[in-house]
């Protein structure tokens, strides 16, 4: 019997993309804006790019306050320090220019200005009561797809781990991608980042397919693999598969390193979007102890387990990663889809180790005998486990991280868990 697809998109108002782009930002702010947050970390704060764009929207009557300390991973701790330095000022709106640690930081200011509070009161799906200040997103790297999404995540101590906030109010308004900003990204962040593009396209692809009820957009922020996120996903692996290595490792024709960096920039925009509903899973489950316990980069850790996960899921997602390997050329055209989709996961994984992921969590420095916490931790994320196409359990997420640290992608097919 056929199941009826469901389309659902949230999503910026308006996404500009292109180079030279970030000069647009005085038109795009909202109406009747006077009074703008701009939130940025030290190293993006000394870059003359930004100088520019803030004498821009100085020398458009726009009084600005910035906040140009943002770290890495986000601690609570800084946006409720930065919530008491601006008690009481007026915010028209809030711009995130930097990566998505920084745009993400918007999106939880941006709450707390208008409902107060802390953090902690609007983890999980649909906790913030309605709209915000609006916020506007630049990216400078090419990867989060913050600038797309209604997911802002933080690193919250007391629980060991990451904790994402969900809600269709903290989308960005308007989400400027100019790709001349990421240009000078050393090869480790663009290799980090690219990887977090591309697992988001790859799981939300492949992610569970629910039910097409009329109350399904309500219930879930991410509602799984759908019809109009499949498209950008299905994009954003195009993209990346001949983009990705020529961004990292660079090219002797300044022309064709542009083309590749553009096309990441549009990558992770489109990623983003895929994410933004179709939503991510088991890789990025286990990605947020790891990240935790070892301090590496978010998309380092996704990017050391997606083969595994990915190998777990195939049975279940035979189609759905053989249309992957077309997108990416995968094949001579001869195959069927079973054996595409192993010549995908192959793919994937030899693409990340060219580019310096590594394959191992030992290489992430991840100590042995961990497969149980980290198992324990993930089945926490309750809404990337529940959107993973087969059915996890701490059994199978235990065997998949025994997998990564082994380097043994054979491994999975262990796994107890059922499809």
């Amino acid at each position: 019997m056929h199941q009826p697809a469901l389309g659902l998109l949230r999503q910026p108002a308006t996404i500009l993309v292109g180079r030279g782009q970030r000069h647009a930002l005085p038109q795009h702010l909202p109406s009747g804006t006077q009074r703008a947050l701009i939130v940025t970390d030290a190293r993006m704060a000394q870059e003359p790019a930004f100088e520019c764009m803030m004498r821009q929207l100085k020398d458009s009557g726009i009084h600005c306050t910035t906040i140009a300390d943002v770290q890495p991973e986000l601690p609570v701790a800084d946006i409720l320090a930065a919530k008491e330095k601006l008690a009481g000022e007026r915010v028209d709106v809030v711009v995130g220019i930097g990566g998505g640690t920084c745009m993400d930081f918007a999106k939880v200011i941006a709450i707390l200005l208008t409902y107060g509070g802390k953090p902690q009161d609007y983890y999980g799906e649909f906790a913030v009561p309605g709209p915000t200040v609006p916020v506007i997103a630049v990216p400078t790297t090419a990867g989060t797809g913050s600038e797309a999404t209604p997911v802002a995540v933080v690193s919250d101590l007391d629980r060991e781990m990451k904790v994402g906030i969900s809600s269709p109010h903290i989308v960005p308004v308007t989400a400027i991608c100019d790709p001349e900003l990421s240009d000078s990204a050393p090869p480790a962040l663009t290799a980090a980042v690219g990887t977090d593009a591309l697992s988001h396209a790859i799981e939300s692809f492949t992610a569970i397919r629910r039910p097409a009820t009329p109350l399904l957009a309500s219930e879930r922020v991410f509602v799984g693999k759908s019809l109009l996120t499949d498209q950008y996903a299905l994009a954003a692996t195009a993209a990346i598969g001949r983009s990705l290595k020529t961004a990292v490792k660079g090219d002797a024709d300044p022309a064709r390193l542009a083309v590749a960096r553009d096309d990441m920039v549009f990558a992770a925009m489109a990623g983003g979007l895929a994410l933004g509903t179709g939503g991510t899973a088991a890789a990025h489950a286990l990605q947020y102890p790891v990240g935790a316990a070892t301090h590496t980069p978010h998309g380092v850790g996704v990017g050391v387990l997606l083969p595994y996960v990915m190998e777990f899921n195939r049975p279940a997602r035979v189609t759905e990663f053989a249309a992957l390997a077309r997108a990416m050329n995968v094949g001579n055209g001869q195959e069927d889809d079973e054996q595409l989709s192993h010549l995908f996961i192959d793919r994937i994984a030899a693409l990340l180790t060219d580019i310096g992921i590594p394959s191992t969590l030992v290489g992430l420095g991840m100590p042995q005998g961990e497969e149980r916490w980290l198992a324990t931790q993930a089945m926490k994320a309750t809404r990337l486990v529940e959107n993973n196409p087969r059915t996890l359990d701490i059994d199978a997420l235990e065997t998949i991280a025994a997998a990564a640290f082994r380097g043994d992608r054979q491994l999975v097919h262990a796994a107890t868990a059922t499809r």
